[in-house]
């Protein structure tokens, strides 16, 4: 049986795994609190026993994993029962994640989640979060999600037969909106934003016995988004880039990976962080405002990318603390660029991303411009879901056509 503990984020008090689980306790016993627009206080951390596991597995034979397989890696996952082969054989991750793209004369690599089984970086966070509510016999999970949460929970539901419930708010995304309904999930719209789904769920989740996959919230969200740094590690042959650059809205995304490589550098096979580059959105920049004044104060989120919109990141603390303990920065970038550089990535990679993601390259841009990185600095941009999860966004930075007839078409294009 796999042996882990649960340690609070804030105030560092550990607890066992049979009194987090079997209670259904998300947050901290002792200082876990969930408000209305502010941060979650009190997130657990999953520690290992980090020097039996080294005894187990070498880092040689780490490296010879391929990646978008968790279960190479049993002792570095928090579920105590044997892996199901035959429900992992229904949910396939790329194995080659890790490419390197020219953007506008820049080399670069990008690690692309955008063709996971439900198209975005969540199934990371869902399948485990499935595994363990199947493992505790819960039927019925629960998630709040401005629309890619929702539809990899819905979906790894869909692939694993249990029930997924989900609350999103009214501006989601209608192609988003679709695929969620399409996988067969409960979905409960929302007449608010996001924080306000987010809350809601946590209170009709409680009440009903749901399993709650809430991002953070969950400490197993963070458990799953780690395993893109053991993908990187791994796809990488052990050489990590230099800067990494991360979309952030509630924050779960850079602070899975920062865990996923401060677990490497526990078992001694990295000796330096990778430095993670916080990217927000202009209009949802909670993080960004939280690393330069350290305090927060709520402001409602807005901008294009719905994926990153978020005013009162739920993760803030862990993702603030992910970007100081690799020496990273967080920008912030206006919708406006957000689009200049979705067009971009398109254009010269073939790879369609979702304005979230796109917010990545351009902060790589912003630091190329600026002079704080050169084309010698290795560098990595996170696409962390696929551009047709919003063609709404795609309309806005593409031109209108008009319909001709063949003959205005000859006319124009063969006297031209």
């Amino acid at each position: 049986m796999n042996e882990y503990i649960y340690k609070c984020f804030n105030c560092d008090k550990e607890f066992s795994s049979t009194e987090i689980e079997r209670n259904f306790i998300y947050l901290c016993p002792d200082c876990g609190k969930a408000e209305k627009n502010k941060p979650l206080n009190g997130v657990l951390q999953v520690i290992y026993d980090y020097d039996s596991i080294k005894n187990e597995i070498s880092r040689e034979e780490f490296l010879n994993f391929n990646p978008g397989q968790i279960k190479s890696y049993p002792q570095l996952l928090p579920l105590k029962n044997p892996l199901d082969e035959e429900k992992l054989a229904r949910i396939k991750f790329p194995q080659s994640p890790l490419t390197t793209v020219i953007i506008e004369n820049n080399s670069v690599q990008v690690f692309d989640d955008t063709k996971n089984p439900t198209l975005s970086y969540k199934d990371r966070a869902s399948l485990l979060t499935v595994l363990k509510a199947d493992e505790l016999r819960c039927s019925d999970i629960a998630a709040a999600s401005t629309g890619n949460a929702a539809s990899s929970l819905a979906g790894i539901c869909a692939a694993l037969g249990l029930t997924s419930r989900v609350f999103v708010p009214k501006n989601i995304p209608k192609s988003k909106l679709l695929q969620i309904q399409t996988y067969g999930s409960e979905v409960y719209l929302v007449d608010g934003d996001y924080d306000e789904a987010f809350d809601l769920c946590l209170e009709i989740a409680s009440s009903k016995k749901w399993y709650n996959r809430n991002t953070a919230y969950n400490p197993i969200t963070i458990e799953g988004k780690k395993s893109a740094a053991f993908d990187l590690f791994i796809a990488g042959k052990g050489d990590l880039p230099e800067y990494i650059f991360v979309p952030v809205g509630d924050g779960v995304i850079i602070s899975g990976m920062y865990k996923g490589f401060w677990e490497l550098k526990q078992l001694g096979w990295i000796d330096e962080f990778p430095k993670l580059i916080a990217m927000q959105a202009t209009g949802s920049d909670a993080l960004v405002r939280f690393i330069e004044t350290d305090e927060f104060t709520y402001k409602a989120a807005s901008t294009i990318a719905d994926s990153i919109s978020a005013g009162a990141p739920r993760n803030l603390y862990m993702a603030a603390s992910a970007v100081k303990n690799t020496n990273g920065r967080g920008i912030r970038i206006s919708d406006e660029n957000i689009l200049k550089a979705q067009s971009n990535i398109a254009r010269n990679t073939g790879i369609l991303v979702e304005p979230s993601c796109a917010v990545s390259y351009a902060g790589f841009r912003t630091m190329m411009e600026e002079g704080s990185i050169d084309s010698s600095d290795k560098c990595l941009l996170m696409l962390t879901g696929n551009g047709l999860k919003d063609p709404d966004a795609l309309r806005n930075s593409n031109k209108k056509l008009n319909p001709k007839t063949p003959t205005d078409w000859k006319n124009e294009l063969l006297n031209e």
